[in-house]
């Protein structure tokens, strides 16, 4: 017998903003970079669809979601589990500012 190895697969941590479908999700994952020249910080954002088997995931939830095959035109990325619950429980989306606030500074100077 055989054995094959799989390849390593990028893991990403971030906030559930937006639920489209049955079984379909967004997340943002927010980081922060210093601006080339000027050093000051700068928020940004990347937002991937995600696949949620079960439908655990609600509005706000904490992720950690990890690389997969194509699932569909634009899911590439799968829930592996839910870090942190939703404080509130209202559908409302969260805003850029409020992930923004939660993410570490990542400074360096060259």
């Amino acid at each position: 017998m055989s054995t094959t190895t799989r390849n390593s697969r990028k893991d990403l941590i971030g906030f559930v903003t937006s639920r489209s479908g049955d079984k379909s999700i967004k997340v943002t994952v927010p980081y922060k970079i210093p601006h080339p020249l000027y050093q000051k910080v700068i928020n940004r954002k990347t937002v991937v669809h995600v696949h949620d088997e079960k439908n655990e995931t609600k509005i706000g939830d904490k992720v950690e979601i990890m690389e997969t095959r194509p699932i569909s035109r634009l899911k590439r990325w799968r829930i592996v589990k839910v870090l942190e619950a939703a404080v509130t429980a209202d559908g409302a989306a969260i805003s850029e500012k409020d992930v923004a606030e939660l993410v570490p500074t990542k400074t360096t100077k060259a």
